[in-house]
């Protein structure tokens, strides 16, 4: 896991947690927005830091080597 996406693990948590503290003290549903986006920034997270198939694992008919 590289850094940019632990800053986007990190900052999915941030977003949600404020979300929730903001909803729980003000009342205002309004917040729920944020977490609509932690979701968002979660997805976006998770899809790019899927690993590709390396080399290695190809089947033997597509491996050049």
């Amino acid at each position: 896991m590289n850094g940019a996406l632990k800053a986007a693990w990190a900052l999915t948590a941030l977003v949600a947690i404020a979300g929730i503290v903001l909803w729980v003290l003000t009342g205002k549903v309004v917040f729920a927005v944020f977490l609509v986006l932690a979701v968002l920034t979660a997805i976006g997270a998770w899809m790019t830091g899927r690993s590709l198939p390396t080399e290695t694992s190809l089947p033997k008919e597509n491996n050049p080597s």
